[in-house]
């Protein structure tokens, strides 16, 4: 099989250049595209130099049109209004498309749901196998616990991201849910965050949510059950953008030539079935 053309959203960004520097490394893969935005300072310039590496004789341009209609797939980590554009575009050139974005809101997933009627669409608000690994054990330790134990689910990311929670914080709040057989929207609890001092205790049952955002922490997430006598502690911290370039190539390949639909990176790990049944 041809190595896999895959178009970089955000090239210039941490996350695009982690990507870019990952397709060079995979045999399988080659870069064909990369984009940014209009006036981004890095259009024009090659985006293996912009990553720290060697020319890959790929311009970093703002028309997506050109490289949509030669690639296989698009690797996106952009903003919600941009993957939302991208999976129309995807769906119309019939490609794989892999998100990484998140804080989309009900309308941008149902728009995003529509193309995958007609392109593989791979979205997963964590790519590394870590965070994936780490969703299905707390479904399956919800599932055993009983509501004596309360959920709290921390989360610390770089100050420049804007959403919050996390879409990986979010994820693992529903995997607890989902393992105590709960709607997660009726027990989730964001509000202690706030200034409210009237907040009142702890509601039984409830799943407890607290961001936390500064320097250039890439991303720090710990899932604690606590007790009466004894508190079990999960904690993944990302070292690297790498681990999650990583996972987004991955799905990419794992997504040519299936059939289109709307996926996760647990379906790519085979993760899917083991807590979800």
């Amino acid at each position: 099989m041809n190595e896999m053309g895959l178009v970089v959203t955000g090239a210039g960004g941490r996350m695009g250049r982690a990507l870019v520097r990952t397709i060079a490394e995979t045999p399988s893969a080659t870069l064909i595209g990369a984009l940014e935005q209009s006036g981004n300072p890095e259009l024009g310039r090659d985006a293996g130099e912009v990553a720290g590496i060697r020319d890959v004789g790929v311009e970093i341009t703002d028309d997506p049109l050109r490289p949509f209609s030669k690639a296989d797939g698009v690797l996106d980590f952009s903003t919600p209004a941009a993957s939302v554009f991208f999976s129309e575009l995807a769906a119309q050139s019939r490609i794989v498309h892999v998100i990484g974005t998140t804080g989309f809101s009900a309308s941008d997933d149902a728009a995003i749901v529509a193309a995958s009627r007609h392109s593989v669409t791979i979205k997963s608000a964590n790519m590394s196998l870590g965070v994936n690994l780490l969703e299905s054990i707390v479904a399956q330790v919800a599932a055993v616990l009983g509501d004596e134990f309360d959920i709290e689910i921390l989360e610390m990311h770089h100050r420049n991201k804007v959403d919050s929670p996390s879409g990986t914080a979010l994820t693992l709040g529903k995997a607890a849910a989902r393992g105590r057989g709960v709607s997660f929207e009726d027990h989730a609890d964001f509000g202690r965050g706030t200034a409210n001092r009237d907040h009142g205790p702890r509601r039984d049952g409830d799943i407890g949510l607290v961001s936390m955002r500064g320097g250039s922490v890439i991303c720090d997430h710990t899932i604690v059950f606590a007790g009466p006598s004894e508190r079990i502690e999960f904690t993944h911290r990302a070292d690297d953008r790498k681990i999650f370039a990583q996972g987004a190539v991955r799905a990419a390949l794992w997504g040519r030539n299936r059939k289109p639909g709307l996926y996760s990176i647990s379906d790519v790990l085979e993760l899917n079935g083991r807590d979800r049944h």
